[in-house]
């Protein structure tokens, strides 16, 4: 048997910008609030995950531009 660690992919929906897992020790929240210097719209953005295939893709929403 053997174990590997799952891959993580980081998206940002609104454009399709794939960004590279930095730290694997790192949480998906940790990851954005470390992008969000580069895309600011991740200060306020949310975050889905979702397993596909042999990964776990986090997608981040902006929530600028949206009521209620």
């Amino acid at each position: 048997m053997e174990i590997k660690a799952l891959k993580r992919e980081f998206v940002i929906k609104d454009t399709g910008t794939v960004l590279p897992d930095i730290d694997p020790d790192m949480t998906p929240e940790q990851v954005q609030q470390f992008y969000s210097g580069q895309y600011p719209g991740l200060t306020v953005a949310t975050c889905e995950k979702k397993f596909t295939g042999d990964k776990w893709v986090y997608t981040f929403k902006s929530t600028l531009g949206t009521k209620g």
